[in-house]
């Protein structure tokens, strides 16, 4: 090792050393990165949630024969759905509009006579489609519920019966529906981009603003050592913190690991490098707090929530968000921790994910160092 190259070492180890510092002197940093993921990941998983539980039905019973009550009955019992009322058919739209059901139940007149007498008979169920995930959810659950139910009637059919034409689905990676499986990873995405902006973006613009950047001006540090030096301690920070998350994710919402470890952290590295160094940028362009927050927020929570994959798929997005979210790199974390812990893909499908990682670091590493100039003015 030549000595130049260990001089640069041991400055980027004392800019290290004086970060570190700075934040066991403040402790609303180790908040901000340990305390704070915690508790917005806690607030989302458990109140950001896709899965309908207790869906409010009316039914609409025309029948009133224990062969149309046994049909209720097997909607309500599971516990699936909660009985509001019982109505006439021409009252579901009323319900709809004032939000008091999601579905009713209708059950036409003659409905027992027809299953006793082995005819072909009809049952209604509407559903109110104003939110497409709601009504999906709930076809689904009914679906199940009449095939429960027509099972318990006909009882077992014989091995030798096959039918001509039979439906079978499987679901894969999340067969139970739980939302949480798939918002957790993109919760820990956007918690690792705001938290890392904001770290470097708020505690660098804060010496710029104190005046304590004259000092390291007047001292023989180079630029690519003072940026090196204080992303270090934050990136160690930022690695605890994906490590934490996880571990919360996976004890709070059964999260799995199926995939590789190794290849999780090493792209969650090179996101953290990127982040940090964005905020770090940020701060050399603005050099005030205020300002750099505002930044940091626009850059890092709505990019990363909206543009993501985290709440809404990409696909279904205008062409240009599509084209936009190409250079935000949650995007590509988001797609590699979902194919890591749900799905157990490797690096030959993850690959693209990894080099996008890669290069929005070198840039903005090489962004924040080129814009950091050894002057005040």
């Amino acid at each position: 090792m030549t000595a130049r190259l260990w001089r640069f070492l041991v400055r980027i180890a004392a800019m290290a050393a004086k970060e570190t510092l700075h934040i066991q002197r403040d402790p609303r940093t180790l908040y901000m990165a340990l305390g704070m993921p915690i508790v917005m990941l806690l607030l989302f998983g458990y109140g950001v949630s896709f899965d309908i539980e207790r869906i409010p039905i009316a039914v609409a019973d025309s029948d009133r024969t224990e062969a149309s009550r046994a049909l209720g009955d097997a909607f309500t019992r599971s516990g699936e759905f909660d009985e509001v009322s019982r109505i006439a058919p021409e009252r579901a739209d009323g319900l709809f509009r004032r939000a008091e059901a999601l579905a009713v139940l209708v059950v036409p007149r003659g409905y027992g006579d027809d299953l006793l007498q082995g005819r072909d008979t009809r049952a209604q169920l509407i559903v109110d489609g104003a939110d497409s995930v709601v009504a999906n959810q709930v076809l689904a659950k009914a679906d199940a519920m009449t095939r429960m139910h027509a099972r318990e009637r006909v009882g077992p059919l014989p091995r030798d019966f096959a039918p001509p034409l039979s439906v079978k689905v499987w679901i894969r990676y999340n067969p139970a529906g739980q939302s949480a499986l798939f918002m957790v990873p993109g919760l820990a995405v956007l918690l690792l981009a705001i938290t890392a902006v904001l770290l470097t973006a708020l505690t660098v613009s804060g010496e710029w603003e104190r005046g304590s950047m004259e000092q390291l001006f007047a001292s023989p540090v180079g630029r690519l050592e003072i940026v090196l030096g204080k992303l270090l301690p934050y990136l160690v920070l930022g690695m605890f913190e994906l490590l934490l998350v996880l571990a919360f994710g996976a004890v709070a919402f059964d999260l799995p690991m199926r995939g590789s470890p190794t290849q999780l952290l090493l792209i969650g590295f090179f996101f953290l490098v990127g982040m940090l160094g964005q905020g770090l940028l940020i701060s050399v362009v603005a050099k005030n707090q205020l300002v750099a927050t505002q930044a940091g927020a626009l850059s890092a929570l709505l990019p990363s929530l909206l543009l993501s994959g985290t709440m809404f798929p990409i696909e279904n997005m205008p062409r240009i968000l599509q084209w936009l979210s190409l250079v935000v790199p949650a995007r590509y974390l988001v797609h590699a921790l979902r194919g890591i812990l749900l799905k157990g893909v490797g690096i030959d499908v993850l690959w693209p994910d990894f080099v996008a990682q890669v290069v929005f670091a070198v840039l903005v590493l090489a962004m924040a160092t080129a814009r950091f100039q050894r002057r005040l003015a």
